[in-house]
């Protein structure tokens, strides 16, 4: 089995992008120094690396789907939206342990593209659109990626942690739905619905 690792890379033309985007809408607001970025990624890079090999492991055994590639580039920036391709990261100055909370987001994503999964996955796929017909796209690959990131924070962290990133999402509409029908229907039944229709 393929576990990849992740590489951590600052690139200052792409940080410049970021940063003139941010700067340029909160003209007043603080945007880390390449320093402080640099910094920031050593000292991440040690949390993660305590849980990289196992969360990436159970993604794959939670999932059925297989990583393909032996590694994963994230980029991480002084301020953004995380994104999963290409996967860049902001700083999480307050809470460091929330960057390896939203990597861990960002790599469910990551699988679910790598190469042969989304053929592997389109009648579950369909299943869940279906399923949740009413509900917004963003929602629906929410639905799914909430409910194996539940499995997650459950197996290797605790309950306390989800429930900050369940409060933390109620700011955002369709991640806040995606979190009420993961609560409903059970992170389990929802994962057991995704593996039981893949190839």
């Amino acid at each position: 089995m393929i576990i990849p690792k992740v590489i951590f890379k600052y690139s200052r033309i792409y940080d410049e992008i970021w940063r003139a985007g941010f700067l340029k809408k909160n003209s007043r607001e603080y945007y880390p120094s390449e320093r402080k970025i640099l910094n920031y990624i050593k000292k991440i890079e040690k949390v993660w690396r305590g849980y990289e090999r196992k969360i990436l492991t159970e993604l794959s055994n939670v999932t059925h789907l297989k990583w393909k590639v032996r590694s994963i580039y994230c980029y991480v920036v002084g301020r953004c939206k995380p994104i999963s391709e290409p996967l860049t990261l902001p700083l999480y100055e307050k809470h460091p342990d929330f960057f390896v909370d939203m990597l861990t987001h960002e790599l469910i994503h990551n699988l679910f593209i790598q190469e042969g999964n989304l053929k592997k996955t389109k009648k579950a796929w369909n299943y869940f659109q279906r399923k949740y017909k009413k509900e917004s796209p963003r929602t629906i690959i929410h639905i799914l990626l909430q409910a194996i990131h539940t499995h997650i924070y459950l197996k290797f962290f605790n309950e306390r942690r989800l429930k900050r990133n369940i409060t933390r999402d109620q700011q955002f509409r369709d991640y806040h739905r995606a979190w009420q029908i993961v609560q409903k229907e059970g992170y389990g039944t929802i994962i057991e619905e995704f593996v039981r229709r893949i190839r």
